[in-house]
């Protein structure tokens, strides 16, 4: 009994010292689930450096990309809970593939450690500039007067754009055909050249195409108007309330971080968001600095898995 009540102190004492000594050990891997250049590795750029700077230790972005950013996500639940492999999360891989598979690959909602979120950014519903509807409204007669011919864009099934496709369809009694894509990219393209009719996706991805006059913006989703796009209404001001949503990102760790470890970097994560260029950056891109601590952020992301999770059931949707 002695040798054990023994053993649990060490190991108590092991993890306060590391906790107090962190981060010095080694670089801090900060797993991106996508490719380089999209929105999610925008997130992670931004912080990295001011991050990195407030912590005196340097941080490595690591690329994990595949099946929607469920791979990342399952490597960080093999990672030990020791402070050096963090993810940047968002709304696919933690609050919408995992539900689409017949066994979950991890629990989003129990084997992590939420740390702090970092944006929050609604998404954008866009076609081709030639397309006869001015906003969202006119787009959804449009593809009623055509039923059967239309189909919407995503960046592959499970992902976000997938989901605000399939809300849409639901919100607006539609039954408008999903053509997923391997990646964002590819189905901007797609679109561009005809070969789709709708994309809904975020501002780090559409505002560059938009703002050349390649795609034609008809809605967003968020309870407000971008302002980036100050002209363009909000699903709630075109009627269908039912497709509101945002996108979120944040930092996570493997489930069983230290609370000091959790605290720490909640703390300077938030400091580096209340910077004036931090908040500019996002901005450009369609998004909005949106910082929550581990509570609230943990709470935030539940709430997003329990609606998704819904539209999932409702929907009957299943990846192959």
């Amino acid at each position: 009994m002695k040798k054990l009540v023994a053993g649990a102190l060490l190991l108590g004492l092991a993890t306060l010292c590391m906790a107090q000594s962190w981060p010095t050990a080694k670089p801090i891997r900060l797993i991106v689930g996508y490719p380089p250049g999209g929105g999610i590795d925008f997130a992670a750029r931004t912080v990295q450096v001011p991050l990195q700077d407030a912590l005196k230790q340097q941080i490595v972005v690591d690329y994990k990309p595949g099946a929607g950013g469920m791979l990342a996500a399952t490597e960080l639940t093999r990672a030990a809970p020791d402070g050096y492999t963090i993810l940047l999360a968002n709304t696919g891989p933690f609050a919408i593939a995992p539900y689409l598979q017949r066994k979950m690959p991890y629990e989003p909602l129990k084997q992590f450690t939420y740390i702090g979120q970092i944006s929050q950014g609604s998404y954008i519903a866009v076609t081709r500039p030639d397309h006869p509807a001015k906003d969202l409204k006119d787009w959804v007669g449009w593809a009623k007067a055509n039923a059967g011919k239309v189909n919407f864009a995503s960046g592959g099934a499970g992902t976000s754009t997938h989901l605000n496709g399939e809300l849409m369809n639901q919100a607006t009694g539609l039954d408008v055909t999903h053509v997923p894509y391997k990646g964002s990219a590819p189905a901007v393209q797609d679109l561009i050249g005809g070969q789709t009719q709708l994309l809904i996706d975020a501002g780090p991805v559409l505002l560059p195409q938009i703002k050349g006059g390649k795609l034609k913006a008809l809605a967003v989703t968020g309870p407000r108007r971008d302002p980036q796009l100050p002209d363009v209404p909000t699903v709630g001001e075109l009627g269908f309330a039912g497709m509101e949503s945002v996108g979120f990102q944040g930092l996570v760790g493997p489930a069983g971080l230290p609370r000091d470890v959790v605290d720490k970097l909640a703390a300077e994560l938030a400091k580096v968001l209340a910077q004036a260029d931090t908040k500019a950056k996002f901005a450009a891109t369609g998004s909005e600095v949106h910082s929550l601590g581990p509570v609230e952020f943990f709470g935030f992301v539940k709430g997003e898995n329990e609606k998704w999770a819904k539209l999932i059931r409702e929907r009957k949707l299943e990846l192959d």
